[in-house]
């Protein structure tokens, strides 16, 4: 029972130090001069996107629906590499964001088989809009 417990815990150990490990590759696409105001965590952000696999297959976009996805910005209401890709962008700049398996959807995959287990995602990104959170100073 001891060994059992403690095969337990090092496999959880093992999981949690892979997942903090990992990183999202972040490419600059246009920076913006004079920024103003950075996001984030707990800002609601407007992000247009083009979500595609590692070989270039596109499994989702908001630009073919004209609509900008809106989420509040590290609140976990997206995959973590989002949260983590994000922060600190400007409105109008664009990024490509590599993210790993880990901080994407991981061995479940997504989108009904769009996206396999253990994709490598790779997003296009451009922040359209940046409202602080409420209570914030710079409301």
């Amino acid at each position: 029972m001891k060994l059992v417990c403690l095969l337990l815990f090092f496999a959880f150990l093992a999981t949690t130090l892979a997942n903090e490990s990992a990183k999202v590759k972040i490419g600059i696409k246009k920076r913006v001069e004079n920024c103003t105001r950075r996001a984030k965590s707990g800002d609601l952000v407007q992000v247009h996107y083009k979500g595609s696999l590692q070989d270039g297959t596109e499994f989702d976009s908001s630009y073919s629906r004209s609509t900008p996805f809106s989420f509040t910005l590290g609140a976990r209401q997206v995959i973590k590499g989002w949260d983590q890709g994000l922060l600190g962008m400007c409105e109008s700049e664009k990024r490509t964001l590599t993210i790993p398996p880990e901080l994407g959807y991981g061995a479940s995959g997504a989108g009904g088989g769009k996206i396999p287990p253990n994709a490598v995602l790779v997003f296009d990104v451009e922040m359209v809009k940046i409202e602080p959170r409420a209570g914030s100073e710079e409301l």
